[in-house]
C-alpha cells in the first residue's frame, strides 16, 4: 500500500462511525489500553523484564519463594516475589504472556482462514458442497475444544514421543484450537455469502465473466468481514483461556516454555503452603487480559450491529 492510499485509508477510518463510537466509549478505550499494554509487555519482555526467568545463569535457588516487595521478607529485586525455583514472578508473567498471546492469536488467525475459506465456498456454490461442509461443521460442534486438544495431544505423543512433542507443543495447541473454532467463522460467512451472492454487484461480475475466485475475494469477502472481526475478538479471549486450561491440566505448554496457565499450575502446588503470590499474580494477569479482550469484543459487536443504529 503506497503512502497516498494509506493516508486515504487512515482518513476514512478516523471519520468512520466505528472510530466515533470508540472515542465516546470509556470502557472500550480502557479495554484497548489494557490489551495494548499486555501486548507491548509481551513483545518487549526481553527488554523490560527484570530477569530472564528461563535462563539458568540468572536464577538462584536461594531466592526461591520470596514474597512480594511490600511484605516482610520481600526483596526489592523481585517486585511480585519469586516462585519455588527463584524465578521473578513479574518476569515470568511477561514471558508467559508471549506464549499465551502467541497461541491465541495464531490459533484465531488459522481458524479464521479455514472457516472463511470454507464458508465462502459453501455459501457461493451451495448444493452438495454446502451440504457436505455444513454436516462436517455440525459434527465438529459436538466436540469441545478441550476434548479435541486432548485427542490431538494423545496422537502427538504417540507419533512424536514425549520429548519431541514438547518441541511441537506450540503448534499442537494452535492446531487443536484452530480445529475447534473454525466452525463459527464458516457458518457466519456462509450465511452472509448466501445473501451477497444474489445482489446486483455479484450478478454483474458473473455476467462479465469474472472467475468465482475473483468474485469471492474481491467482491464478497470485503462485505462479510464485519461479523468475522467480532467473532475473532471474542474467540481470542476463549483461545487464551482454553490454552491456559490445557496448560494447567498438563497437556499444553511444557514447563520449559511456560504460558500463564503453566505458571498458575506451578503456583497451585504451593497455594496452601502460604506462597499465594506464585499463582495469584499470573491468574490475575490472565483474568484482566481476558476481560479486556471480551470488553473489546462486546464493543465491536454493538458498534458493527446495524440494528442498533
Amino acid at each position: 500500500m503506497n503512502m497516498p492510499a494509506a493516508r486515504a485509508w487512515l482518513t476514512r477510518l478516523l471519520d468512520s462511525d466505528l472510530c466515533y463510537d470508540f472515542c465516546r466509549s470509556p470502557v472500550a478505550i480502557a479495554a484497548a489500553v489494557l490489551v495494548l499494554l499486555f501486548v507491548l509487555g509481551a513483545l518487549l519482555a526481553p527488554l523490560i523484564a527484570p530477569q530472564n526467568p528461563f535462563d539458568l545463569a540468572e536464577i538462584s535457588i536461594l531466592d526461591s519463594r520470596l514474597p512480594p516487595v511490600w511484605m516482610e521478607g520481600g526483596d526489592p529485586r523481585f517486585v511480585l516475589g519469586t516462585d519455588d525455583q527463584g524465578r521473578d514472578i513479574l518476569s515470568a508473567i511477561l514471558y508467559g504472556l508471549r506464549i499465551s498471546l502467541g497461541v491465541g492469536i495464531t490459533a484465531v488467525l488459522a481458524a479464521a482462514c479455514i472457516g472463511i475459506s470454507l464458508g465462502l465456498v459453501a455459501g457461493y456454490l451451495g448444493d452438495r458442497i454446502d451440504a457436505i461442509l455444513m454436516r462436517i461443521a455440525d459434527v465438529q460442534l459436538t466436540f469441545p475444544a478441550i476434548l479435541i486438544a486432548l485427542l490431538i495431544d494423545g496422537a502427538a505423543n504417540g507419533l512424536f514421543g514425549r520429548l519431541d512433542r514438547e518441541v511441537f507443543a506450540f503448534w499442537i495447541l494452535v492446531s487443536a484450537l484452530a480445529l475447534s473454532f473454525w466452525v463459527q467463522y464458516a457458518r457466519t460467512v456462509r450465511g452472509a455469502t448466501m445473501v451477497e451472492r444474489n445482489k446486483d454487484y455479484v450478478l454483474s461480475a458473473r455476467i462479465m465473466g469474472l472467475p468465482a475466485r475473483l468474485i469471492l475475494m474481491r467482491h464478497i469477502l470485503p462485505n462479510v468481514l464485519g461479523p468475522v472481526l467480532v467473532i475473532a475478538t471474542i474467540n481470542l479471549a476463549v483461545a487464551i483461556v482454553t490454552e491456559a486450561t490445557l496448560s494447567f491440566l498438563g497437556v499444553g505448554m511444557p514447563p520449559t516454555q511456560p504460558s500463564l496457565g503453566t505458571l498458575i499450575a506451578s503456583g497451585n502446588d504451593f497455594l496452601y503452603g502460604g506462597e499465594w503470590w506464585i499463582a495469584l499474580f499470573p491468574g490475575a494477569a490472565l483474568a484482566i487480559l481476558v476481560l479486556a479482550v471480551n470488553l473489546l469484543g462486546d464493543f465491536l459487536r454493538d458498534a458493527l450491529n446495524p440494528k442498533l443504529r
